[in-house]
């Protein structure tokens, strides 16, 4: 682990001393975890990669001001949430304009962009189709705030400090909401799990702990 921050630290610092061909060196591993927390965010294929690109846009125009205080990957995360939550906010205006411009036009056929269905993930084992259809639905059903620090703890696998960084919140807040979240997922999916738990109990281990 020690040696891994090293190695960014080096590579952060012969990107800025102008060897910027390395920053793909240095993002490359977190490029998966970068979109997956878009993807969640903002339930849009395009979108999403839409937004990693403008991630990491920004993290280069901005890796001056990079500290190490944190973990890179932290850091990382948390420029990618900001951009989720800006286009989730731009998504939000343009669908109220759409809106009322369909009042005068009733007959419009209008679908806004956020509610977009959150489409299949590639390269998952096929058997697990339907149970992950079924955590998604869940997933997609909680509060945004739950959601947020559910997707960083237990998908990106975050620890609580790393989580608390990237969201602006204490770690008892990280807690209280991981919590809930986990709380809120098990009852949507009690009916569910009372047949397939015997089989599929790992793949769901994270949400008793």
């Amino acid at each position: 682990m020690q040696e891994d921050r090293q190695h960014e630290a080096e590579l952060i610092r012969r990107v800025l001393a102008g060897e910027t061909d390395l920053f793909h060196e240095l993002i490359r591993p977190y490029e998966k975890m970068v979109y997956v927390t878009l993807f969640t965010m903002l339930r849009n294929e395009s979108e999403a990669e839409d937004a990693a690109q403008e991630a990491m846009i920004s993290a280069f125009r901005y890796l001056h001001t990079f500290r190490g205080d944190a973990k890179f990957s932290t850091w990382l995360v948390t420029i990618a949430m900001n951009e989720g939550r800006q286009r989730l906010r731009r998504l939000k205006r343009a669908a109220e304009d759409s809106l009322e411009d369909t009042v005068e036009e009733p007959e419009g056929d209008f679908t806004p962009a956020f509610l977009t269905d959150w489409r299949e993930i590639p390269l998952e084992a096929l058997e697990r189709q339907e149970l992950r259809q079924k955590l998604r639905e869940a997933v997609d059903s909680l509060p945004k705030i739950y959601r947020e620090v559910f997707v960083l703890r237990d998908l990106q696998e975050l620890n609580q400090e790393e989580t608390a960084a990237a969201l602006g919140i204490t770690v008892t807040a990280v807690k209280v909401r991981l919590h809930r979240a986990r709380m809120m997922l098990q009852k949507s999916l009690v009916p569910y799990l009372q047949g397939s738990v015997p089989s599929r109990k790992s793949f769901f281990g994270r949400l008793s702990q």
